[in-house]
């Protein structure tokens, strides 16, 4: 079972009889958001690289039942979270980070620490002949990490998502199993959820001590990625999906730290 089909199934069971719905969706350049009738939101990463993006037909095959999102009920949605496209993969996943905010809001996590208000890189100690890896080019991370520590490696499609002086640090996906197995430390984004791969790139975390899962993606239930090895799970809590969705559907991503969110981070402790 995938991580995805194992959220999937806890959100079923959690939700069980109950009947919610999906009250909004956006899908916006950077980011997709849904909002429950229940009042909880959740966001995933928009997937930008669209294969056979020509007007209309074809395209709009691609697109998750646009005009039909609206009013569907949340089980059904999270649903879209496995399909082999990507973009309704986005809309399964924030319909999922929805539910597993109210899931973390009724429930509470067990074996685990939650802090609001924080950095993910906060809670970890780094030592100076570690090696680092990262999944996903967090330049927050990379401002903050290099030169801490005896390596930094960046896995990313783009080698332009860093900059010049950065290039030496930056690793191709095809390689990235052989180098998240050399690290001690692993960062990975949440993106990798709506992208694909993360099950795959966890379980090529063999030596890593802390295994940190981070970005707005990254904030559902976090069991399955703990019991995956995963340390840290480094997101955001909602206080106001109004102005979320807003934020997403104008195009939206830095802002949401400004009022309509707050980070969180959820640190394992068994």
């Amino acid at each position: 079972m995938t991580i995805i089909q194992e959220l999937i199934g806890s959100m079923s069971d959690f939700v069980g009889k109950r009947d919610i719905i999906v009250e909004d969706v956006r899908i916006g350049v950077f980011y997709t958001a849904a909002k429950l009738s229940t009042g909880d939101a959740g966001v995933a990463f928009t997937p930008r690289e669209l294969e056979d993006t020509v007007c209309c037909p074809r395209s709009a095959a691609k697109m998750p039942a646009s005009g039909k999102l609206k009013g569907a009920k949340a089980l059904r949605l999270i649903k879209m979270a496995t399909s082999d496209n990507a973009m309704k993969r986005s809309v399964g996943i924030a319909v999922l980070n929805a539910l597993s905010a109210m899931k973390m809001r009724e429930e509470g996590v067990k074996d685990a620490r939650v802090l609001k208000n924080a950095d993910a890189l906060d809670l970890i100690e780094f030592k100076a002949d570690d090696t680092l890896a990262m999944v996903g080019a967090f330049v927050p991370f990379i401002k903050k990490l290099k030169g801490i520590t005896k390596e930094l490696l960046i896995v990313d499609k783009h080698p332009g998502a860093l900059k010049e002086e950065e290039r030496h640090m930056w690793r191709p996906p095809a390689v990235a199993a052989d180098v998240l197995s050399q690290a001690d430390i692993v960062i990975i984004t949440g993106s990798s959820m709506v992208e694909g791969g993360l099950d795959q790139l966890l379980a090529a975390c063999t030596k890593a001590r802390e295994v940190i899962v981070a970005g707005p993606t990254a904030s559902t239930w976090p069991e399955p990625f703990f019991r995956r090895g995963v340390t840290v799970m480094g997101g955001i809590a909602i206080n106001n999906p109004d102005k979320l969705l807003q934020i997403v559907s104008e195009g939206g991503s830095g802002y949401f730290f400004t009022g309509p969110a707050r980070k969180i981070v959820i640190r394992r402790v068994k």
